[in-house]
C-alpha cells in the first residue's frame, strides 16, 4: 500500500460503476460476503443482504429489515450509522469494505433526522454532545424550542401569509422608469403569456405595467370564462407563478416591479406566468407541515423535563473592592528553541480597549511544560470588571542577552518570537464571574505580525486541535466561597446626574466633533466635553452614539450605569448607523441589545443586503446564546430566502476552527427548525460534492483532461442524477433541472473552473449556466459584487438606472464556489484579438468594440446597445474608483451583445494594485481608454454632446455614492473578522474613506472625483500599454 493511502480511499475515489466485494457482519453471527456497485444506495445493499441471507442459517430469527440499521467505520475512523438509507456506498466511503448490521435503537425518526442535519452542516451532531459543555447544551436546548415553535406557528399561517414566507417576492428597489411612479395615459401596454397549471392551452393579455397583480389575475380569470364558457372565479384564489421556476407574482405591488417582469420589458422579452390556484399552495403547505409534525412529536416525547433550579448565596460583584488577579500555573506543548526563554503577557479588554496596564510574567527556560505558579495582578478593582471584560494572553519566547565584546555600539535588545495566543472571558456565559482552573488550549501567532502580541479581536474559543496546540493552565481566584454575579443592571439604582449651566461655547464645540466623520480618537478634553454633554449627544446627535461609547470608561462601574440608563431611552438607530455597532469594539450586552433592536426594522430585501456582514460580525460574540443569533435565526425562519442565504454563508466557513462550533450549532438550530428545507439543501449539496470529485478529477489528471473525458464523467448515473433536478444554490427560485453533459466544459485558467449547462423544460430552450471554481477563495468577489449591487439599488432609488449586471455569486466551501454565468458575453481581450492580427496590435484596435456592437445589434438597435454601453460603462467606472479594484485588464472586464459593460474577478481591492519588479503596473484611477470613449462617442471624435452625457452619468453616480459613504465603511468594517488578506484592519478601509471622501463636503468630493476623471482619461494609453504586455504573456503561454 502507497505511503499516505489506507483503508478504501483509492477505491471510492476511481470513476466508474465497477463492482466492489464487502463483508457483511450480521445480528445473527452469520457473516456474508457478494460484490456490490459503487452506485448501490444503502437500502439498495439491505435488500440484497435479506435476499443473500435466505439461504443461511438463522434467517427466521432476523425479522423486518426496518428494524435494523447498517454500522460502518467512516474516514474519519468514527462508527457512523447509516440511517440516510437513499445515500450510495461510493459517497458513504467506509474506511473498510465492511458493513455491520445491529439492531435499531431509539427513536427512528430523531436519529434519521440527525444523521441528514450531519451530513449536511459537514459536521457529526455527535461532536457538541461529547464536548459534555453546559453552555452548548443550554443553546442547543433553547434554539431548539425556539426554531421548533417558529416552525409551528408558520404552519398555521393563511396560504397566502405562508407563500411570503416559502415563495418571498422579488422586486426591483422601485419601479423602473419606464413604469414611473405615476399612471400616465401614454404609458405603453405589454403582452403577458398566462397560461393556467393542468392546462396545455395559453393566452396573451394586453396589461398596464403600472398594474398590480390581481388586476392581471381577474383578466386572466375573465378571458378564461369567456374561451372556455367556465365559471367566473375570483383572483384572491390564485397566485401568479413565473414559468419554469419557483418564483410568484403577488402581493400590492406594480408588475414592472418584480424583477422578473422588469427583466423582460428591458430584454423586449413577453412575461410567461401560470395561474396557480390556493388549493396547489395549500398542498405544499400540507406536505411541509406533515414532515415537521412527524420530527416534532417524535422529539416532544424524548425530551426530558427541564430540571430544577437549585438556591444558592450569591453576592453582587460591586461589593468587592480588591484587585483582580489570575494564576498562571504552566504550559504545555510548547514548542520553542532552546536557548530561548518563554513569556506569557496577559491583557484585560473590554472590545478594542485595554482596561489596564498589561501584565507580564516572569522568563522560564525553554521546555514542553513550562512552569510559572505565578500570581498576575491587574491594576482594576474586581467591582470596576465591565462584564463583557475579557482576558487576552500571548505566549512568547525571547532570546537571551548575550555579552557583546568592548566596543560594539549596538545596545543589547531582547527579540521576541510570538508563539501562540488565545482569549477567555472574565464571566461565564450565566454573569458568573470565574473561579478555579482552566486549561486554554492557544491558537499559532502569525510569524511576522510582531506589531500586537494581544489579539483581543480574536475568538474566545479554544482551540479544538487540543493534542497539537500549546495549553496555558491558568487558575481564576476563589474570592468569596460563593458565587459572584455580574448585577443585573435593572436592579442598579441608577443615579443620574445633569449638567445645567453649560455654555453656549461647549455646544459649538460638541457640533464641531460631531459633524466631523472621520473623528475616531478624542483628545482628553473632548473626551472630557463630549461625557459631560451625553444627554445632548442622544437628543441632537442619536447617530453619533458610537463616538460616545468610545469614550465610555468601561473600567469605571458608575460610568457604564450611567451609559446604559442613558441607552434604554435612546432613539432608534436608522441600519446605516446601527451595524457600526455590531464591531467588536462595542461588546457591552446592552449595546448589543439596542443594536439587534434598531436592526429589526429592516425589511427582509435590507436585511438580505446585510447578510453577508451579519453572519461575520457573528464570530464577535463571546458567548453562543446572543441577540443577533436569536434575530438571524428568527427572520431565517420567516423568509426561506433568507434561511437560504444563511445557510450557504454559514457552511462555507464550517472547516474554520475557530467558529466550527458557533457556526454548527448554528446551522443545527436552523435546520430544526425548516426540517423541510433540509431536502432541498442536501440535494445542493450532494450536487456541490459531485462538482468537487469532477474538478478534482479535470486537476489532478496524469495525462492531460480533455473536455469529452469530462463529459464522459458527467454521463455516469450518479452524476447526472446528483448534478439534476436541484434548486440553484445561487438562486433558491432558479430550477437547475436537466445536466447538458455536451454542453459542459472546463475552462483553460490555473484552476480549471467547471463551465456547467443546464436546460429548463419550462423556459422554452432558454439555458442556465454555473461555473464552479475550486481552489480560489471566492468570499473577497462575493463582497465586491454584495457593493455593486447595492451601489445600483442607490443609484435605482434615486433615479439613475446604470444598467449594472452584479452576477450571481456564492462561497460554498473552503476554497470553492459558484458563479452565475452571464449569457451572450465576452470579454474585451476577445473582441480586440478577434478583430485584429497580432496580440501586441489588438489592444490599440480602437474600432474592434465598436465593430462587434454593430454586428451584435443591426439598424435601430445600435443607438439603443451604446446607451446600454454609456451608462454601465459609467456605473462601473465609478464603483471600480470607490472601491478601489486592482488587476484590471482586457480579459476581466466582459461586454453582452446587448452593448453591457461589466467587470469580473476582484481578486485585488481597496487600492492593493498589483506590481511587476517593484512598480506598480495600473496607474489610472479607473478604466476609461479610448475605444470606450469611441463607443461612447458613436465613433466620431467631434461628438462632445454624448461624453459629456456620460461624464454627467459619472459624476451623478459618485454624489450618490458619498452621501452614503458611512454605509459602505461600516459594511466593509465588518467584515474585517473574514479575515480576507486584503481586508485585516482599519488601515486598509482609509481607502475607502479616501476615495468617498467621507468628511467632506459634497462640493469638495465632486472636485476630487474630476480631477481623478481628468487623470484616468489623460492617463489612459498607459492602460493600453498594460493591456498589451498582458496578452503578450497571454499569447506566449506554453
Amino acid at each position: 500500500m502507497p505511503p499516505g493511502k489506507y483503508g478504501m480511499q483509492g477505491e471510492w475515489e476511481k470513476e466508474g460503476d465497477h463492482e466492489i466485494m464487502m463483508d457483511f457482519l450480521l445480528p445473527t453471527g452469520i457473516f456474508l460476503k457478494f460484490p456490490v456497485s459503487r452506485n448501490d444506495t444503502i437500502k439498495t445493499i439491505k435488500r440484497m443482504v435479506w435476499k443473500n441471507a435466505r439461504s443461511e442459517a438463522l434467517f427466521t430469527a432476523l425479522g423486518d429489515p426496518d428494524a435494523y440499521v447498517f454500522t460502518c467505520i467512516n474516514h474519519t475512523a468514527e462508527r457512523e450509522e447509516l440511517e440516510e438509507e437513499s445515500r450510495r456506498i461510493s459517497d458513504v466511503q467506509p474506511f473498510m469494505c465492511v458493513l455491520r448490521l445491529v439492531a435499531r435503537e431509539g427513536d427512528r425518526v430523531e436519529k434519521l433526522t440527525n444523521a441528514q442535519i450531519s451530513l449536511l452542516i459537514g459536521k457529526g451532531l455527535h461532536e457538541f454532545e461529547v464536548q459534555k459543555n453546559h453552555e452548548v447544551n443550554e443553546f442547543r436546548t433553547k434554539m431548539r424550542v425556539f426554531c421548533e415553535e417558529k416552525a409551528q406557528e408558520r404552519q398555521r399561517l393563511p396560504w397566502h401569509q405562508w407563500m411570503e414566507y416559502s415563495f418571498p417576492c422579488d422586486l426591483e428597489p422601485c419601479c423602473s422608469p419606464q413604469c414611473g411612479s405615476s399612471r400616465s395615459k401614454n404609458t405603453k401596454k405589454i403582452l403577458i403569456n398566462i397560461k393556467f397549471e393542468a392546462s396545455d392551452e395559453s393566452f396573451m393579455l394586453q396589461q398596464d405595467p403600472q398594474d398590480p397583480p390581481l388586476v392581471l389575475m381577474r383578466s386572466a380569470l375573465k378571458k378564461k370564462a369567456t374561451v372556455f364558457r367556465s365559471v367566473r372565479q375570483e383572483p384572491e384564489d390564485y397566485t401568479l407563478q413565473v414559468n419554469g421556476r419557483w418564483e410568484f407574482i403577488y402581493g400590492n405591488h406594480p408588475l414592472c416591479q418584480f424583477k422578473y417582469i422588469f427583466s423582460c420589458l428591458r430584454n423586449g422579452q413577453n412575461p410567461h406566468l401560470i395561474m396557480v390556484h390556493h388549493s396547489t399552495i395549500s398542498k405544499y403547505q400540507e406536505e411541509q407541515g406533515r414532515m415537521c409534525n412527524q420530527v416534532y412529536k417524535s422529539c416532544s416525547l424524548s425530551r426530558p423535563p427541564p430540571l430544577p433550579l437549585k438556591k444558592q448565596n450569591t453576592s453582587s460583584l460591586w461589593s468587592i473592592n480588591e484587585p483582580f488577579c489570575i494564576h498562571l500555573v504552566q504550559g504545555s506543548r510548547v514548542n520553542a528553541d532552546e536557548g530561548m526563554k518563554l513569556v506569557v503577557q496577559a491583557g484585560l479588554f473590554h472590545g478594542s480597549e485595554l482596561l489596564c496596564k498589561v501584565v507580564t510574567s516572569s522568563e522560564v527556560t525553554v521546555c514542553s511544560e513550562p512552569l510559572w505558579d505565578q500570581k498576575l495582578e491587574f491594576d482594576i478593582n474586581v467591582a470596576d470588571l465591565p462584564r463583557m471584560g475579557r482576558l487576552c494572553f500571548a505566549l512568547y519566547a525571547v532570546i537571551e542577552k548575550a555579552k557583546k565584546p568592548r566596543g560594539t555600539k549596538k545596545k543589547n535588545k531582547k527579540a521576541d518570537c510570538p508563539i501562540a495566543w488565545v482569549n477567555t472571558m472574565v464571566f461565564d456565559y450565566k454573569d458568573q464571574l470565574k473561579t478555579g482552573e482552566f486549561l486554554l488550549s492557544t491558537w499559532p501567532s502569525v510569524p511576522d505580525d510582531k506589531s500586537d502580541l494581544l489579539n483581543p479581536m480574536g475568538t474566545v474559543e479554544r482551540n479544538p486541535n487540543v493534542d497539537s496546540a500549546a495549553g496555558l493552565l491558568i487558575r481564576f481566584a476563589n474570592i468569596r466561597p460563593y458565587p459572584l454575579y455580574y448585577p443585573p443592571l435593572d436592579k442598579v439604582l441608577v443615579l443620574k446626574t445633569l449638567y445645567q449651566s453649560l455654555k453656549c461655547l461647549f455646544f459649538v464645540k460638541l457640533k464641531e466633533i460631531m459633524d466631523n466623520k472621520n473623528y475616531t480618537e478624542f483628545f482628553e478634553d473632548e473626551k472630557e466635553l463630549l461625557w459631560k454633554l451625553r444627554a445632548e449627544v442622544r437628543s441632537s446627535y442619536p447617530e453619533s452614539l458610537s463616538k460616545l461609547l468610545l469614550i465610555t470608561k468601561w473600567n469605571k462601574r458608575e460610568d457604564v450605569v450611567q451609559m446604559v440608563s442613558l441607552l434604554r431611552n435612546w432613539p432608534d438607530l436608522p441600519a446605516i448607523h446601527a451595524l457600526e455597532l455590531l464591531d467588536y469594539s462595542f461588546p457591552d450586552p446592552a449595546v448589543r441589545s439596542f443594536t439587534i433592536r434598531c436592526l429589526r426594522n429592516l425589511s427582509d430585501d435590507e436585511l438580505l443586503q446585510y447578510l453577508i456582514q451579519l453572519v461575520q460580525v457573528l464570530k464577535y460574540e463571546s458567548y453562543l446564546d446572543c441577540d443577533l443569533t436569536t434575530f438571524l435565526l428568527e427572520r431565517a425562519l420567516s423568509n426561506r430566502r433568507i434561511g437560504h442565504f444563511l445557510f450557504w454563508h454559514l457552511r462555507s466557513e464550517i472547516h474554520v476552527a475557530s467558529v466550527s462550533l458557533r457556526f454548527g450549532l448554528i446551522l443545527e438550530a436552523y435546520c430544526r427548525g425548516n426540517i423541510h428545507h433540509i431536502r432541498l439543501l442536501t440535494k445542493q449539496n450532494e450536487a456541490l460534492a459531485k462538482m468537487k470529485s469532477l474538478s478534482d478529477f479535470v486537476k489532478s489528471g496524469s495525462q492531460k483532461m480533455t473536455v469529452e473525458d469530462l463529459k464522459l464523467c458527467i454521463r455516469q448515473e450518479s452524476y447526472l442524477e446528483a448534478l439534476s433536478d436541484l434548486l440553484s444554490p445561487l438562486n433558491p427560485s432558479i430550477i437547475l433541472s436537466g445536466i447538458c453533459a455536451d454542453k459542459c466544459r472546463f475552462m483553460d485558467s490555473k484552476m480549471k473552473p467547471l463551465w456547467l449547462m443546464y436546460k429548463n423544460p419550462g423556459t422554452q430552450g432558454d439555458m442556465v449556466g454555473i461555473i464552479f471554481k475550486n481552489g480560489d477563495d471566492l468570499r473577497q468577489d462575493m463582497l465586491t459584487i454584495q457593493m455593486i449591487q447595492l451601489m445600483e439599488n442607490l443609484w435605482k432609488k434615486e433615479g439613475l438606472d446604470l444598467r449594472m449586471i452584479p452576477y450571481g455569486c456564492l462561497s460554498t466551501g473552503n476554497k470553492t464556489g459558484l458563479i452565475e454565468v452571464v449569457k451572450n458575453s465576452d470579454t474585451i481581450a476577445n473582441i480586440q484579438r478577434n478583430c485584429s492580427n497580432s496580440a501586441a496590435t489588438a489592444a490599440f484596435n480602437k474600432d474592434a468594440l465598436l465593430n462587434w456592437l454593430k454586428s451584435k445589434n443591426p439598424g435601430d438597435k445600435l443607438d439603443q446597445a451604446i446607451e446600454v454601453f454609456t451608462l454601465s460603462c459609467a456605473g462601473y467606472c465609478v464603483a471600480t474608483y470607490v472601491l478601489g479594484i486592482g488587476d484590471r485588464h482586457n480579459d476581466n472586464i466582459m461586454i453582452r451583445e446587448t452593448g453591457q459593460l461589466f467587470h469580473i474577478d476582484f481578486g485585488h481591492f481597496l487600492g492593493n494594485f498589483k506590481r511587476k519588479l517593484g512598480i506598480n503596473r495600473e496607474r489610472v484611477p479607473f478604466i476609461l481608454t479610448y475605444d470606450f470613449v469611441h463607443v461612447i462617442q458613436q465613433g466620431r471624435t467631434n461628438n462632445s454632446e454624448k461624453f459629456e452625457r456620460f461624464r454627467e452619468y459619472c459624476e451623478r453616480a459618485y454624489k450618490i455614492l458619498c452621501r452614503n459613504g458611512t454605509l459602505f465603511v461600516n459594511l466593509f468594517a465588518m467584515m474585517k473578522a473574514a479575515g480576507l488578506p486584503e481586508l485585516t484592519s482599519f488601515k486598509d478601509i482609509q481607502y475607502l474613506k479616501d476615495s468617498l471622501c467621507l468628511g467632506k463636503s459634497d462640493d469638495e468630493a465632486l472636485k476630487n472625483f474630476k480631477v481623478k476623471f481628468n487623470e484616468a482619461l489623460r492617463e489612459s494609453w498607459k492602460t493600453k500599454v498594460n493591456w498589451m504586455m498582458h496578452s503578450l504573456a497571454k499569447d506566449n503561454r506554453p
